[in-house]
């Protein structure tokens, strides 16, 4: 049930219409999550539901940094390693404006 809700707040593609989560709500307890919840499949849909706020939030940014080296789940490393600075879906959601050639 987690995962799901994980799954709904994070994937732009699942959604219809306009809504979407506020940051100012969502992401503190996505950090949470991605921090303390016991189940890695949990943690790793944290990590995406976080990944959001990666380029405009450093506390998002800091807490997948986190996940990514002391998660003791690989996939949740890896998974966070995505989405923080310099990982691959980070850079390839990038801002044009701060996108490196």
């Amino acid at each position: 049930m987690r995962v799901a809700a994980l799954h709904a707040l994070s994937c732009d593609r699942c959604k219809t219409d306009s809504c979407r989560p506020d940051q100012a709500v969502v992401l503190p307890l996505g950090i949470k999550l991605l921090h303390q919840d016991p189940d890695a499949r949990v943690r790793a849909m944290a990590a995406e539901l976080v990944g959001r706020w990666t380029h405009t939030n450093s506390d998002a940014a800091t807490a997948l940094a986190r996940a990514r080296d002391d998660d003791p789940s690989p996939a949740v490393r890896k998974k966070a390693g995505w989405y923080t600075p310099g990982g691959p879906i980070h850079r390839r959601t990038s801002p044009q404006s701060i996108r490196r050639s």
